[in-house]
């Protein structure tokens, strides 16, 4: 007889209660004393943003963090946010499962499905067999957004993916003052609006306290997994208006003197070697001084927004710092704090007001810019900074996101467990990647990644533990090369060297240049050895190609933005007609009819004063974060 769970059944069933034995299963349990684990996993924050890491830009909370627990400078991601959360939360390299590009297209190859394998386990699928209970907050963006509507399909959304409670979003970004926001299973409107105060970024933090202290109050015994992916510092940069004047004369100076001000502070932090160069400017990126002070002026502003939503977020993450200090669990909870890939270059040379002007063929001059000034950071702007601004938040790295070079893929990683991390304030410089996280995790919990999960064989974790580093500082770096690619950029790591070409989009593959570095003896790959070390440079390219095989990275493909097209076009197929009936919920932007670059007709036909209303109502928070037109009434 069974229990209902497949487990035999351990009592007596007699035909009356006087002759039967009661029987309970025992619980799933953790290893004694496994910890809580929080992860805050910031998005776009490159290298040197954390005043820890080198910045002038306010982020108390994390610095004690660091303070108290360990900072790496050798963290690796894999250049975009899909891929790097892939890689997270599975402990395997993104290609391998499924996701080797964006959520939001399916390219029809293994490796750029867009969505986690179920051979993948996902890091919270696998604690939740020892008895964890998992909390996911904020950015998703590992299920594809063409199921991401009511419809679902929900099996790649994070209840269908290990997680017990869900309030986020399920997109790359989204606006912080009207965001399409998802409770569990469900779209909902957000609990409040700019003109009453309402962010996001305290709207994820509130949520975060609330999970916990639900779980602690209910089922103090168990420990839990919270994962805190807020949405700053991704484009739109938003934050209260107060907080980025604060910062209006912080950049004056410009991303020149910001650079040099940055490596100085990283190397009297020993960060960074003492002999680490500053990299010429990235392609493209002017002297701070050849611009006019007009486009400083706005540079200057933009760069502030970046800033204060950086410093937004740190406040609002001392307050839930504060409540495990509170509830007495803060002693017993792994802390870690990171960013899923480099700044961002989407802000492209002379940086946005509204980015999503351009995209609909509304260019914004300078003199627009300067115009609106004040509104940037507001509830009407999407703002992003230049090239520049990008390029120091990367210092001492080459490049940005999308990249493979340090720029893109080299980021903070602060990690703190009070009970367990004796060093305090202490530097680590092995070579770590974001598929190292799941099983260091799994090791310092002292459980074993599951054969099997809900009936599905596993795929084995490709990811190396670097747990044995938190202890030792001398411990060695991982043993097995580390492939990187994206958008055909390409990337490999292996005993301290690093081999990497930049790709420009829609030139042959054969053309690319790769360039050689020595990574334990330049930080910020500036001696290109190439042409000094052929024969190694040549057994690492063939490395890669092998290494790109073995994980699904082939076929190489570069096309980006034809990619959503043909996702959408494939999606919505030879439909061209879309009825939206009073009453029903949100439609997420990849999920709504595709209006680029055609004709289009709305039609609409209100029952009363009163559904109009409701409807104009969704319409603006649809037009704030999808970016469309309210429609009239």
């Amino acid at each position: 007889m069974s229990a209902g769970s497949g487990t035999p059944f351990g009592g007596k069933v007699g035909k009356t209660v006087a002759e039967s034995t009661p029987w309970w299963p025992d619980a799933p349990r953790p290893p004694a004393g496994a910890p809580n684990i929080l992860v805050v996993l910031f998005d776009d924050v490159g290298f040197s943003n954390f005043g820890c890491y080198g910045s002038a830009i306010r982020t108390p909370t994390i610095d004690r963090l660091a303070e108290e627990g360990l900072r790496y400078s050798g963290f690796h991601t894999t250049a975009m946010c899909s891929t790097t959360r892939a890689a997270l939360l599975t402990g395997r390299n993104h290609h391998s499962v499924g996701v080797g590009c964006l959520a939001n297209f399916d390219s029809g190859y293994p490796g750029y499905r867009g969505k986690i394998a179920r051979e993948a386990g996902t890091l919270a699928e696998m604690l939740r067999v020892h008895g964890y209970r998992n909390y996911m907050v904020g950015k998703w963006h590992v299920t594809p957004l063409t199921e991401s509507g009511a419809t679902g399909p929900f099996d790649g959304w994070p209840l269908g993916r290990g997680f017990d409670r869900f309030y986020g979003f399920l997109d790359a970004e989204t606006d912080q003052y009207a965001p399409e926001l998802v409770s569990d299973n469900t779209h909902i409107d957000p609990p409040g609006t700019y003109a009453d105060g309402y962010h996001l970024t305290e709207d994820l933090i509130d949520q975060s306290i609330r999970f916990i202290g639900d779980h602690v109050a209910d089922r103090p015994d168990v420990p839990w997994l919270t994962w805190v992916a807020l949405g700053a510092c991704h484009a739109p940069h938003q934050a209260p208006v107060e907080i980025i004047r604060s910062y209006d004369t912080a950049f004056a100076h410009g991303w020149d003197v910001e650079r040099e001000q940055r490596l100085a502070r990283q190397k009297a932090m020993g960060l960074v070697p003492g002999d680490t160069r500053m990299p010429a400017r990235n392609d493209g990126v002017k002297a701070w001084e050849e611009h006019s002070a007009d486009e400083r002026r706005v540079f200057a502003r933009l760069q502030a927004a970046f800033a204060g939503m950086l410093d937004h977020s740190d406040r609002h993450l001392a307050r839930l710092v504060a409540f495990l200090d509170t509830a007495g669990i803060r002693d017993n909870t792994v802390i870690i704090v990171m960013s899923d890939n480099g700044a961002s270059q989407e802000g492209g040379p002379l940086g946005f007001v509204n980015a999503m002007g351009p995209f609909n063929f509304k260019p914004e001059p300078i003199a627009e810019k300067l115009a609106r000034i004040d509104d940037i950071g507001g509830p009407d702007t999407h703002s992003n900074f230049p090239h520049g601004w990008a390029m120091a938040s990367n210092t001492p790295l080459r490049r940005y996101k999308q990249n493979t070079h340090g720029g893109g893929i080299r980021d903070p990683f602060v990690i703190n467990w009070p009970n367990r991390i004796a060093a305090k304030g202490e530097l680590r410089h092995q070579f770590v990647h974001a598929c190292d996280l799941t099983p260091t995790l799994l090791e310092l919990i002292g459980i074993e990644a599951p054969i099997d999960l809900a009936g599905c064989r596993q795929m084995p974790l490709e990811g190396e533990s670097f747990a044995r580093s938190i202890i030792d500082a001398s411990a060695p770096s991982k043993s097995s090369p580390q492939y990187f690619e994206m958008f055909g950029h390409r990337g490999l790591w292996h005993d301290g060297w690093k081999a990497v070409a930049f790709h420009p989009s829609g030139t042959p593959f054969e053309n690319d240049k790769w360039e050689l570095f020595h990574l334990d003896a330049d930080f910020s790959e500036t001696d290109d050895l190439a042409t000094r070390e052929p024969e190694r440079l040549a057994a690492m390219i063939a490395t890669w190609w092998k290494e790109a095989e073995k994980h699904k990275v082939l076929p190489l493909d570069d096309r980006f933005g034809p990619r959503f097209a043909e996702n959408a076009a494939r999606f919505h197929g030879a439909r061209h007609h879309f009825v939206f009936h009073a009453g029903m919920g949100h439609v997420p932007t990849d999920v709504a009819p595709d209006v680029r670059s055609r004709s289009y007709t709305i039609e609409a036909r209100p029952t009363s004063r009163r559904t109009c209303a409701a409807a104009a109502t969704r319409s603006r928070r649809m037009s704030r974060s999808a970016k469309r037109a309210p429609t009239a009434c």
